[in-house]
């Protein structure tokens, strides 16, 4: 275990000139008292032990535990990496010739999920593997036989909601247990999140161009259009109170559908030299991990 200072974003924004385009993770504390306050603080740049490299696919385990993926310049695959928040510390956490992307913590806490590319000859197989967080063993296949799943997320331990990749993107819901797995919708962005109320979150892109939230429930299998995306974004986050979050450029904005008639700007990001804002994690009380070039 190595330890780093997660620097401060007024010193990243002095050395941001220095450096080269590469992707890295930023960090604000969310205080969010009332639907229209939305006031960001402690702002922390937590990727300085690989700022000019591949840093990408940030998620809570716990609420000062982040894990993501990273791939050093040096380096042929990304690895999974584990940051402790509470005493700014980094630990690597695989170390293979294969690459590991989207870190998940699995609902049993026992084990953590990640999306494996696999080379088998001149073949490259995309499994969804898992692996104790204790690391006694070197995890396994959640599903032997069904490839393709780019991201995910589980819904309970028995099924995960998986983007599947192909020609068209599907969205399908696995069973660990049988390996099967049930279409839910095509043309589907990459990322899916689940709310409050246990129901599902993606993006549908319609022949037409307009992109679309759609809210899903896996128990009765009703789909309910939220609303509009921000012109050509597909990722988002999911805050405590169910407020959506989508990011463009160096700005944040917010959708509440209980409160919301179209989205609100919350943040602008630029002073911190914050740019193409692309994927949003979220703690359960509202630490907000942004990748941003």
């Amino acid at each position: 275990m190595i330890r780093f200072c997660f620097l401060t974003l007024g010193f990243v924004f002095f050395m941001s000139s220095l450096m080269g385009q590469s992707s890295n993770v930023y960090l604000f504390d969310l205080n969010h008292p009332a639907d229209s306050v939305f006031d960001f603080r402690n702002p922390r740049f937590l990727t300085s032990f690989n700022s000019n490299g591949y840093n990408n696919h940030p998620w809570f385990f716990e609420e000062d535990v982040l894990y993501l993926s990273s791939q050093r310049p040096n380096e042929l695959q990304p690895e999974v990496y584990r940051l402790n928040l509470r005493d700014s510390t980094v630990a690597r956490v695989t170390a293979t010739s294969e690459g590991e992307y989207s870190p998940m913590r699995m609902p049993d806490y026992y084990n953590f999920s990640a999306v494996r590319m696999e080379f088998q000859g001149r073949d490259t197989l995309i499994r969804l593997w898992q692996f104790p967080m204790d690391r006694v063993t070197n995890g396994r296949p959640i599903f032997k036989y069904m490839p393709n799943i780019g991201y995910y997320c589980w819904v309970n331990s028995q099924q995960v909601a998986c983007f599947l990749i192909g020609d068209i993107p599907k969205l399908a819901i696995a069973d660990v247990r049988t390996d099967q797995f049930t279409e839910i919708d095509q043309n589907v962005g990459r990322c899916i999140r689940q709310l409050p109320s246990g129901n599902l979150m993606y993006v549908q892109k319609t022949p037409f161009g307009l992109w679309q939230l759609v809210e899903y429930n896996p128990y009765n299998q009703q789909k309910d259009i939220v609303t509009n995306t921000l012109p050509n974004v597909e990722d988002f986050g999911v805050l405590s109170d169910g407020t959506i979050i989508m990011g463009t450029g160096s700005k944040l904005y917010k959708f509440n559908r209980l409160k919301d008639t179209e989205w609100r700007e919350i943040a602008d990001f630029r002073f911190y030299n914050i740019n193409n804002i692309s994927r949003i994690a979220v703690s359960r009380m509202n630490k907000i991990a942004i990748v941003a070039d």
